[in-house]
């Protein structure tokens, strides 16, 4: 290879489940206003930046009072419920044995990210937090990632800004025909399907 590998990785539900903690925060600061939402609801935004998604209950409320809020609840509670989706250690454990480099690119504040890492004990060597879409794409570039894996829409566009290959995942809210409607380069059920595509993959992928 005449170059290092650098493959990034989406967070929640790529890496790792956070639904719950997230959906539970969300809940919970929505009622701290009176108003009641469904979990279910709340599960289908994960993986949209908080600046989205207040708005859909809580419109007139400040963001930055509600982002507290759901930081009080989601740091306390949430982070803790962490765990490891199926094939994540694999995915990032494949990228080192081939010489590369881990990055973790999320919407998530960065610090979060990192005690989510801490968490689900998963050892990556950088990571970006506040970051959604393009301006993923441009972390990603940063790092000269040459692959982005992603469960989201937003993920497909992060790698494309970046000029990097965009592999998705059936992990998260989206469904597999809204992912396969933004034509990423790789479609797969779940990362377990990951290391092996990249072992095949690697030296062409660094060419």
């Amino acid at each position: 290879m005449s170059q290092q590998l650098v493959v990034g990785f989406d967070l929640d539900m790529t890496l790792v489940d956070s639904a719950e903690g997230i959906a539970e925060a969300l809940v919970h600061v929505c009622g701290i206003h009176g108003v009641e939402i469904q979990k279910a609801d709340a599960l289908a935004t994960i993986g949209l930046p908080l600046d989205q998604v207040f708005p859909l209950w809580l419109p007139d409320l400040p963001y930055d009072q509600l982002l507290d809020e759901y930081r009080a609840h989601y740091g306390e509670f949430g982070i803790p419920k962490s765990t490891l989706l199926p094939g994540a250690r694999e995915s990032v454990d494949v990228v080192k044995e081939l010489g590369g480099k881990t990055v973790v690119v999320s919407a998530k504040k960065k610090d979060f990210v990192d005690r989510v890492l801490t968490v689900v004990e998963l050892d990556i060597d950088v990571t970006h937090g506040y970051l959604f879409a393009e301006h993923k794409g441009e972390a990603l570039r940063t790092e000269n990632a040459q692959v982005y894996v992603g469960d989201h829409p937003g993920d497909i566009q992060a790698a494309r800004t970046a000029g990097a290959l965009s592999v998705v995942v059936v992990s998260g809210p989206s469904t597999k025909e809204e992912l396969l409607s933004n034509k990423p380069d790789v479609l797969f059920e779940s990362l377990l399907e990951f290391p092996d595509w990249l072992r095949l993959q690697a030296s062409e992928i660094v060419r």
